[in-house]
């Protein structure tokens, strides 16, 4: 335990540039390393990028059909052996948050050994970068494959993660285009006893549209840390954004709240995103009473109405960008074709069903070139077990 200790605390007191650079010379001298790498996993979810000072990164790792991709879709260790030498795949995740893998070459005859402290050690590095992240932007470059547009980079920047867990519930979403992306958002709120998650459709294109989200989420977040419920969140965000643009710009949000004891919700449905929901092997669309989406009108009340989830329940929302999209023929995607996709996802962790259901938004399209945002978030709900 003690080599533990020592690699723990390499991280602890490394600069927050020099979170890898530590680690490797800790597990060098107290686990024989003969090397050690992270990769980053890009803001697209295409590729594991390495952390590097070059920028962009000059050599990737797919995804798909590589054991580091393996052990990041996976959330285990994946191992390859290679003579006396053995590299050891971990995943880097904080709080169900999969931000990438480190990869340790050390020698076969310890592996079995050290493994479970080499996948704790991967723990406390994500943990570290995440403090890091507010002093360096080593980590943040080295998740990008391309450029991100303004517009993207304010959007990224507002989000919460891009996965969750709990014994209650799991969460994953993903933004698309990845680099380009400029309306589309999610939020969500973790707390003792309830979670609150809001998705977002801002109006217009660019800096415009990014600004709009931005004010309209900050906005909700004030509210909510003020301890009121979203009936109300919706109100004073609503208020906000109208007197700002004056009705000229206006935010589709949907917002619920989950007890968690219960799995009760409350919603209110101000706009655009939509909610399918998968219970067993039949997935349906969940429709709510349409409210004002937020700073269309002067003081709009909103109110809430109340649905309940059950355990094994699958949630997935999109905004217009999912399923408003034509084929090349003209249809559109469409509640049947979105409904088809979520139901190929049923073996999927949540963290996954976005992507999948992406990839198949893709193929629809013709193509991977995006005219409009998509989001998709899925939650898989599980609920609180008796006496936890």
């Amino acid at each position: 335990m003690n080599r533990f200790v020592t690699a723990e605390r390499a991280l602890r007191n490394a600069a927050p540039h020099r979170l890898v650079e530590a680690l490797r010379d800790a597990l060098r001298s107290q686990y024989a390393a003969e090397s050690v790498e992270l990769l980053m996993a890009d803001y697209g979810l295409t590729v594991l990028q390495p952390v590097s000072a070059q920028f962009p990164a000059t050599e990737s790792v797919a995804m798909h059909g590589t054991t580091a991709g393996r052990a990041f879709g996976a959330q285990d260790p994946v191992v390859e052996e290679t003579g006396d030498l053995t590299r050891a795949h971990l995943p880097v995740t904080v709080r169900g948050d999969r931000l990438g893998v480190l990869t340790v070459t050390l020698p076969s005859a310890t592996t079995a050994e050290v493994l479970p402290e080499l996948v704790d050690i991967a723990g406390v590095l994500g943990h570290e970068m995440l403090v890091a992240e507010r002093d360096t932007d080593v980590y943040l470059q080295a998740r990008r494959r391309d450029r991100l547009t303004l517009a993207a980079e304010m959007q990224w920047q507002l989000l919460p993660g891009r996965s969750c867990a709990r014994p209650e519930y799991a969460l994953g979403a993903q933004l698309e285009p990845a680099y380009a992306i400029f309306g589309d958002n999610f939020d969500w709120s973790a707390g003792p006893d309830r979670l609150m998650l809001y998705i977002t459709n801002g109006m217009g294109e660019g800096i415009e549209a990014s600004l709009l989200t931005n004010l309209g989420i900050n906005a909700l977040r004030n509210a909510r840390r003020a301890g009121i419920p979203i009936e109300d969140q919706a109100a004073l965000a609503d208020q906000a954004v109208y007197a700002h643009y004056r009705g000229a710009c206006y935010l589709s949000v949907l917002l619920l709240d989950f007890e968690l004891s219960t799995g009760r919700v409350k919603v209110v449905d101000a706009g655009s995103p939509q909610m399918m929901r998968m219970r067993g092997r039949t997935v349906e669309a969940v429709g709510f009473d349409a409210q004002l989406p937020l700073g269309m009108f002067e003081e709009t009340d909103y109110v809430a109405q109340e649905i309940d989830v059950q355990p094994g329940d699958r949630l997935v929302f999109v905004s217009d960008g999912v399923y408003s999209v034509a084929a090349p023929e003209g249809e559109t995607y469409g509640e049947k074709a979105l409904a088809k996709a979520i139901a190929a996802t049923r073996l999927l962790p949540a963290a996954e069903v976005p992507r999948a259901v992406l990839r198949e938004l893709s193929d629809h399209r013709g193509g991977p070139t995006a005219e409009d945002d998509a989001l998709v978030v899925c939650l898989d709900w599980f609920g609180r077990q008796p006496g936890s």
